[in-house]
């Protein structure tokens, strides 16, 4: 295990993308961008705090604004405009975001005020390319990290209240069809997750100061663990197979400290599908 950044306030949704690191630094509403030797720099500033990241197919940069429930996109002269509006959808935070290869972006939201009200459920968004805005599915338990497998044909949510791994067939218009429970964690907090070439889901866990490797129905493969909350993970690296974790503490210190870091662990298996 090494340490790749420090002074985090506190980093989510890592991306492994054109032989970079990105990740969201909540906490400084910034986006920052790294390489393997820990060099870093802003690639955005996010006032409504960052959230999830992608990246359109012509290469454009997508980034979640989870506060005003903007969904952002960054022009080839570093602007940043608005490439949808989430806002009449929900009036609560956005989290965590998957851009599948078509372009499509599915965006979670918790549905309710996070650390002030009382739980309740949460949605999931579709923008398309062109970005209009749908709701496509509901009910969710606390909806945090989103992967889609390598033939767009399946997207897998964390539900982090719900202690589960639950999956849907994507239909050719964006939807989701056939909504079933991927994997079981009776222990498990899953927040950020990615996919494996062997099936496995990765997913980090903040109260369980750790990342867990999972195959479909539960069965547990691996599990890593922290001195701090891991927030997300990301299979990257020249050969895919380092896993990127996001770890902070947990709750979050109050004196604004950047405790926040990116750590690194070699993975059986390496990276496929969104993100």
């Amino acid at each position: 295990m090494n340490t790749l950044l420090t002074g985090l306030a506190m980093g989510e949704s890592p991306r492994w993308h054109d032989g970079r690191l990105w990740l969201s630094d909540m906490g400084a509403s910034e986006v920052v961008r790294a390489d393997l030797d820990g060099k870093s720099e802003i690639v955005a500033t996010v006032p409504g705090m960052p959230m999830g990241l992608g990246w359109l197919p012509d290469g454009r940069f997508l980034v979640v604004s989870s506060q005003d429930g903007k969904l952002l996109r960054q022009e080839p002269d570093g602007s940043m405009v608005t490439h949808a509006d989430l806002s009449p959808l929900s009036r609560f935070p956005w989290s965590d975001m998957v851009v599948d290869g078509r372009g499509n972006a599915y965006i979670g939201n918790i549905g309710f005020d996070f650390g002030e009200g009382e739980p309740a459920p949460g949605t999931l968004a579709l923008v398309t390319p062109d970005g209009v805005v749908r709701e496509v599915a509901g009910d969710f338990e606390f909806p945090n990290g989103l992967a889609v497998t390598p033939d767009n044909g399946t997207l897998i949510v964390a539900e982090s209240y719900g202690n589960r791994l639950t999956a849907f067939d994507i239909l050719p218009d964006g939807g989701l069809a056939n909504r079933r429970v991927w994997a079981d964690l009776p222990d498990g907090f899953p927040d950020g997750i990615c996919l494996d070439a062997d099936g496995a889901v990765w997913y980090a866990d903040v109260p369980g100061q750790r990342c867990v490797r999972v195959r479909e129905g539960g069965e547990v493969l691996q599990t890593v663990g922290f001195d701090q909350g891991a927030f997300a993970c990301v299979l990257g690296g020249p050969e895919g197979t380092t896993l990127f974790v996001t770890t902070a503490p947990w709750p979050p210190a109050q004196d604004g400290s950047r405790s926040g870091r990116v750590v690194t662990v070699e993975a059986p298996a390496r990276a496929v599908g969104y993100p």
